[in-house]
């Protein structure tokens, strides 16, 4: 059997796995006969990866079939401080697995989406869960944490993602809530009026927030960065998912 190298983010580890993508991500997120249920996000990193800050081969020895057979799910080689040792050009796929086991794979993208007007909301998912909103475009904003701090906040790599804000993008005073599902539209819309393109760039809106959020809400696709490279994976619009992923978008908007 084959055995394949797992980063995931919800938690931050790497893992060993006899399971393909999609079964692998249907085990994370349900666990064994479905009897858990939350969301996985995690990339196939390249299985000839080697860091001296991981026991990868150990790992892979350890995963072996059980005694009836079937395959091994999961060995976890580390939880700590993975990001930061996984260059960008070791990560494969990225793969978004729904509450309910269905899971998608995105592929990285050639080049970044256009910068757009109004401001941003990002979801830091590894190394941190931080909620921020920002004035910054995505690529600025992951300089600001990394290469070019100019506060002593700093990690050596951030994946994060970029959630809609709707109307509150460009007028967080009095844009109309829509469709948006966020329970903490009061506090938002603070933390929105508190930035200012020439002042302050950025504001926290949770220090720790949870990593549940809805698929739908992705506004242009998920960022991975360790160092100087940082990789941009474009999530696909609402009509083609419901086109061409009926499954796993009915999964994720239940």
């Amino acid at each position: 059997m084959t055995i394949h190298l797992y980063f995931s983010l919800v938690p931050e580890a790497l893992i060993a796995s006899m399971l393909e993508p999609e079964e692998f991500g249907q085990y994370y997120s349900t666990g064994h006969s479905y009897k858990s249920k939350g969301q996985a996000i995690f990339f196939e990193v390249d299985p000839n990866f080697r860091h001296e800050f991981f026991n990868i081969d150990e790992g892979i020895e350890r995963c072996v079939p059980h005694p009836d057979g079937t395959p091994k799910n999961s060995v976890y080689i580390s939880v700590y401080r993975v990001l930061e040792h996984i260059p960008v050009s070791a990560l494969g796929k990225l793969y978004l697995s729904t509450a309910y086991g269905q899971t998608l794979g995105l592929s990285r993208s050639d080049s970044f989406p256009a910068k757009g007007k109004g401001l941003h909301m990002y979801q830091d998912l590894a190394p941190i869960n931080s909620l921020v909103v920002s004035a910054q475009d995505p690529k600025t904003y992951y300089e600001k944490v990394t290469s070019q701090p100019n506060k002593f906040i700093r990690f050596p790599g951030l994946c994060f993602v970029e959630l809609g804000l709707g109307a509150l993008a460009t007028d967080p005073g009095a844009g109309a809530i829509g469709d948006l599902p966020y329970s903490f539209v009061h506090h938002l819309r603070e933390a929105l009026l508190e930035v200012d393109p020439a002042g302050k760039q950025s504001k926290l809106v949770h220090r720790v927030h949870s990593l549940e959020f809805p698929y739908r809400m992705i506004k242009n696709g998920i960022y991975m960065g360790n160092g100087s490279d940082l990789a941009f994976y474009q999530m696909p619009s609402h009509e083609m998912l419901r086109q061409n992923h009926s499954n796993w978008w009915r999964s994720c908007n239940l």
